[in-house]
């Protein structure tokens, strides 16, 4: 900043004075600005330190990232104005495509540049990859990274997996287990879920008495209850033997626990469902550069440095969840996996669940479902 300062005033001696403290000089002097400096919004995983720290060194960079769990309250925070704080959002499958670039509020990606990357991921990414376009298939819109599927958790000492998979949604419904599961914090993944537990597909206008049945659900699912709380309440619960099951989970919050030695608790994808007889839900993240009007030019080379073997692996196990990855279909992505690594994921049985699982979608009435769970959570309490 020294420096700019002694060169302002050199300029400002001579006839390039006005050009110098013009828009276009100030604008230069912005960007440069960032040019060490990078505000990711995300899923955690990537708020790591393990994922983080290489990156900072190598760039000598300030990059900060804030994690939540709701991706509309992440995109509400772009539509509020915050795309004048952030560089990368990494939110679920579906919202870059149908929402965030309609809205303006990401910038496609240079295809030449990161297409190559699908080449590299598992089969079912290849590029053109349907959630990483544009919907008339023109721009690529985000990096697909981290995946999986997401409906609930057993412990299989006390709820089989063959059960689990073969009553489904319907293991909540049961009275009998009534105060021995816990709901895990996510309100739109739990908005999915009540509308599952009720046999209603989420991802479609809904009908006021489907509304009404989601409504009776989400309080009966709620008072039945004996615990809400983040993934670690949830794991610890299960390891404690306090609660048997949990909604919502998957992959992503039983993966700690597993690495832990507790092979007995397992995420489960029902063997069907309302979704087109499909049982659970999945999901993919895409992180997408945000249309901010100074955009960090760190934005793009922190989405190449992701897709690294190693990097991969290591966002794959970063701090908090474990993970698959898109990147493992390069062979020297995958043979960084161990067979303990490999367990914890359930890699096993990743392509069946998979395929029982609808992708992450968005629902149409989403506001009014919100609305009645939330009021749902309040009679609890």
């Amino acid at each position: 900043m020294t420096t700019i300062s002694r060169r302002n005033v050199l300029k400002m001696m001579g006839a390039g004075a006005v050009a110098a403290t013009g828009p276009m000089g100030l604008a230069s002097k912005a960007f440069a600005a960032r040019e060490k400096e990078l505000n990711i919004l995300c899923w955690e995983g990537y708020n790591s330190a393990q994922v983080l720290d290489p990156f900072r060194s190598s760039k000598s960079a300030e990059v900060k990232a804030e994690s939540l769990t709701n991706d509309p309250t992440m995109i509400n925070r772009l539509r509020a104005g915050e795309t004048k704080v952030w560089d990368l959002i990494n939110v679920n499958n579906p919202w870059a495509r149908k929402a965030m670039a309609p809205e303006g509020l990401i910038k496609p990606l240079p295809k030449a540049e990161f297409e190559p990357f699908f080449d590299k991921m598992l089969p079912e990414f290849k590029a053109p990859y349907k959630w990483a376009m544009s919907d008339d298939g023109k721009d690529l819109l985000g990096m697909a990274q981290r995946f999986g599927p997401y409906s609930f958790v057993v412990n299989t000492d006390k709820i089989s997996r063959k059960t689990a998979e073969d009553t489904g949604w319907d293991l909540f419904n049961d009275k009998a287990l009534a105060g021995k599961y816990g709901i895990l914090e996510s309100d739109d993944w739990n908005v999915f879920n009540i509308f599952l537990v009720a046999g209603i597909n989420p991802f479609k206008e809904h009908t006021a008495d489907e509304l009404k049945k989601f409504e009776d659900t989400a309080v009966k699912v709620f008072k039945g209850a004996k615990m809400v709380g983040d993934i670690a309440t949830m794991n610890q619960a299960l390891v404690s033997g306090e609660i048997d099951l949990h909604l919502t989970g998957g992959t992503y919050s039983v993966s700690p626990a597993r690495a832990d030695g507790n092979a007995n608790l397992r995420a489960v994808t029902p063997l069907k469902g309302p979704i087109d007889g499909k049982g659970g839900v999945s999901w993919i993240e895409i992180t997408s550069t945000v249309n901010n009007p100074n955009l960090s030019p760190l934005a793009t080379e922190f989405l190449k440095y992701v897709q690294d073997p190693k990097v991969a692996h290591t966002v794959a196990f970063a701090e908090g969840t474990f993970n698959p990855v898109a990147q493992m279909g390069n062979k020297e992505c995958f043979a960084l996996f161990t067979k303990e690594e490999l367990d914890a994921i359930q890699y096993d049985s990743l392509e069946e669940e998979m395929s029982r699982s609808a992708e992450y979608d968005i629902v149409p009435d989403y506001d009014k479902a919100l609305e009645l769970m939330t009021a749902a959570k309040r009679q609890r309490a």
